[in-house]
């Protein structure tokens, strides 16, 4: 239990710095691609920055897989964290650890699970997006029969491919930035399929709900016309002894009108 708990205060505490750490990532990746022609200081510091959130990421996989109580199934539940920490510094593969990172962070965000998943869904377009562009922009850019040579062309390309629409105007023409493509393309399709079914799952919620709302309300009423019917043969019984037991009254007289003689 102490493991645990140390566990728990150690993610709640790195929580932040690392979502700083993957802006600082995502910011070194950028920068050399949009801007290739950048002096050799902004290149070495962009390189470094990399390097550095890479140790970061590796020491807090290190602290937390210290700190759990079973490694063995810490390691196989976290197996896209310890992915993140292994794959060598290359293009494109880098980016799997920002997202490994960017999980990791809304795995440990306390939030209302409709709100952590379309947290999730958004974060992953614009993710995708974003990195997908930065991607391929710099696989295509120096391609001999590339046509994708601006970061214009490379989110457009971007945007067709997530959403499957492939207009077919800007298209990769290297290996790699096809198989870019395909990652894309996947990636589209199952947030497509993820956003459709939130929503399907948020309509049953709400029809289960109403459905139980209204069997509460007629168990009330149920229960309601039992209690009357209760009430109302209490009263009759009440009422048919009650004349017995009273003294006979006489009949009233109309004003102006005398009474009979006996």
């Amino acid at each position: 239990m102490k493991d645990v708990s140390w566990q728990v205060r150690w993610e709640r505490r790195s929580q932040t710095p690392l979502l700083v750490l993957a802006v600082a990532f995502a910011l070194a990746y950028a920068v050399p691609i949009v801007a290739p022609d950048a002096s050799p200081v902004v290149q070495r510091a962009c390189l470094v920055t990399e390097w550095v959130v890479w140790g970061a990421f590796a020491t807090d996989y290190l602290v937390r897989l210290a700190l759990s109580g079973n490694r063995r199934v810490f390691v196989r539940t976290h197996w896209l964290d310890l992915c993140a920490v292994l794959l060598p510094m290359i293009q494109p593969l880098r980016l799997l650890r920002l997202v490994s990172t960017l999980l990791l962070v809304g795995r440990r965000a306390r939030m209302a699970p409709q709100i952590k998943l379309t947290t999730y869904v958004a974060g992953a377009v614009v993710g995708l997006l974003m990195f997908g562009s930065l991607a391929v922009l710099s696989v295509e850019r120096d391609a001999p029969d590339g046509n994708i040579r601006n970061l214009g062309d490379a989110v457009w390309w971007s945007f067709t491919t997530m959403t499957t629409v492939g207009y077919g105007d800007h298209a990769p023409t290297t290996g790699l930035g096809r198989v870019l493509a395909v990652g894309l393309m996947l990636s589209g399709i199952a947030l497509l399929g993820l956003v459709t079914a939130n929503i399907a799952a948020w309509f049953i919620s709400r029809f289960e709900r109403d459905d139980e709302e209204e069997r509460l309300r007629t168990a009330a009423i149920e229960a309601l016309t039992v209690e009357v019917r209760q009430l109302r043969a209490e009263v009759a019984r009440l009422s048919g002894g009650a004349p017995s037991a009273l003294p006979e009254q006489p009949s009233p007289v109309a004003p102006g009108v005398s009474s009979p003689r006996p």
